[in-house]
């Protein structure tokens, strides 16, 4: 089995080459072009590669017991699921940069978010017009490109196939993946705005909802869909790997729910409480009105989505979700989501190697710190 830190360099090499013949297509049209190449280069230069490395064990965890008709374990096959893996990584970039201009993010990996990079560009030049505008539809026009790139690298990798149907199999379960997280993200939206038009029994029932399609189903399920498919994984390997896959993706975005809310600044890259200021109707948001009495919960929803809370105002609205005991019921469900996942991975029947690795990758991606 290819280790971790292979296929991460594997895969960051794999980005860089395409990246740079990109740049080079970018540059032969204009050099006016080159802050969106540099750009990407350096976004896509860090992150942990999860979504990468879920693809990767999908492809190992059934590798080789296909129906005959791809051998997964040669040399393109291994091609594929490297640009399979970067094609994600490429679309989680695009993904963010999107994510970050709806949310109105200042930061992303504590970094400026792209809006905010090409703002300053604007101002920085001197140029006419609103930088503020400037740098919203330069940021639009970018998570639009990274999108097609995606495709490119994911199409270029998997005509490396000897396989047509495993190819096309992969292919479909990208597709999805790329409908579900829209659909999940105009839910997020959704939700944000029209939470006070729904019945109060409704709230979490919603909020477990954008948990699914937003975040679980593409950050796991699908990268480990994608990477057992382009294996020749039979229809019982992929419900496998799907019922490991969802429940480990919910407690991934739960844990991220509580990140948002509580992370370190300088541990996330992300300011105290963002997920506070933007607004966001998560399960813990829900759980937290659910046990509240009506006065705090008054509270909450009139501050929730300030984009101009103070620090003392975060502050009170993190003790008053504790004080409401959200966060412990948060806990106990990433702990239910989690133990659901792993009885999934015992009963299935996968290459042990990989079934480790895909253990030992749970662990990291419901305990991370960011």
């Amino acid at each position: 089995m290819v280790p971790a830190p292979r296929l991460v360099e594997l895969v960051n090499e794999r980005l860089e080459e395409f990246l740079a013949d990109r740049a080079s297509i970018l540059r032969s049209i204009a050099v006016d072009l080159d802050p969106l190449s540099g750009f990407s280069e350096r976004f896509l230069s860090g992150g942990k590669r999860f979504r990468a490395r879920f693809c990767h064990l999908g492809w190992e965890a059934v590798r080789g017991r296909g129906d005959g008709s791809v051998d997964a374990g040669d040399e393109a096959g291994l091609a594929a699921v490297v640009s399979a893996s970067a094609a994600l990584e490429v679309f989680h970039a695009a993904a963010l940069v999107h994510d970050d201009l709806i949310d109105h993010s200042d930061t992303r990996r504590g970094a400026p978010s792209a809006h905010r990079v090409f703002e300053g560009q604007h101002r920085d030049s001197g140029w006419s017009g609103d930088s503020a505008d400037y740098g919203h539809g330069t940021a639009i026009l970018l998570g639009d490109l990274l999108l097609g790139w995606s495709d490119e690298l994911l199409d270029e990798g998997l005509a490396s196939l000897g396989s047509f149907a495993a190819g096309r199999a992969a292919r479909l379960e990208f597709n999805r993946m790329r409908t579900e997280v829209t659909a999940g993200q105009y839910l997020d939206i959704l939700e944000e705005r029209a939470w006070h038009a729904r019945a109060e029994t409704e709230q979490r029932a919603r909020a477990e909802r954008v948990v699914v399609y937003k975040s679980a189903k593409y950050s796991i399920e699908a990268p480990l869909a994608i990477g057992g498919a382009i294996a020749g994984a039979s229809p019982g390997d992929l419900e496998a790997l799907r019922a490991f896959g969802l429940p480990l993706g919910v407690a991934f975005q739960l844990r991220d729910d509580l990140l948002g809310v509580y992370g370190d600044p300088g541990v996330t890259g992300k300011p105290a409480g963002d997920d506070l200021r933007e607004g966001k109707r998560t399960v813990l948001v829900a759980i937290a009105r659910e046990r509240m009495d009506p006065a705090d919960r008054r509270r909450l929803d009139d501050l929730l989505g300030d984009p101009d809370l103070t620090a003392a105002q975060v502050a009170d609205l993190q003790a008053a979700i504790r004080d409401a005991r959200a966060v412990d019921a948060v806990e106990q469900l990433i702990d239910e989501n989690t133990a659901k996942a792993m009885a999934a991975l015992d009963a299935a029947d996968l290459q042990p190697d990989a079934a480790a690795g895909l253990a030992e990758l749970a662990d990291a991606v419901t305990r991370r710190v960011s």
